[in-house]
């Protein structure tokens, strides 16, 4: 059985850090593609970040490029998600996810586990 469990989140004033991990079991992550997205409260669920197996790397939207990176420890079989300047727009519940294959796409419909998520909560 595959389990993913985030964890990482809270609440940072703006322009502070977090890191989130996703911890995996139940599936390699180096041999699958894992993702983050995220939900702010009456929005849908948006793509974040994901890694291919090769760790090749994708971002979703042009307000994370360069603020956020995703990275993966093999030997932990786990998911980062590095998360720098936040703005209060970032404030999210956060889930992280495996894909069906080893390769990251930003479509939901790729993806058949996810974890609980975990809040993240940016103050202004």
């Amino acid at each position: 059985q595959v389990r993913l469990v985030e964890s990482g989140g809270g609440l940072v004033q703006a322009g502070g850090s977090l890191r989130l991990s996703c911890a995996a079991s139940g599936r390699t992550v180096s041999s699958y593609a894992m993702g983050w997205f995220r939900q702010a409260p009456g929005k849908e669920r948006e793509f974040v970040a994901a890694i291919s197996w090769s760790g090749g790397r994708i971002y979703g939207s042009d307000s994370v490029k360069g603020r956020f990176t995703i990275s993966r420890d093999n030997a932990k079989n786990t998911v980062y998600l590095q998360m720098n300047s936040l703005k209060p727009e970032d404030t999210a519940v956060y889930y992280c996810a495996t894909s069906r294959t080893g390769l990251g796409y930003p479509q939901e419909y790729a993806y058949d586990y996810w974890g609980q998520g975990t809040q993240v909560a940016v103050s202004s």
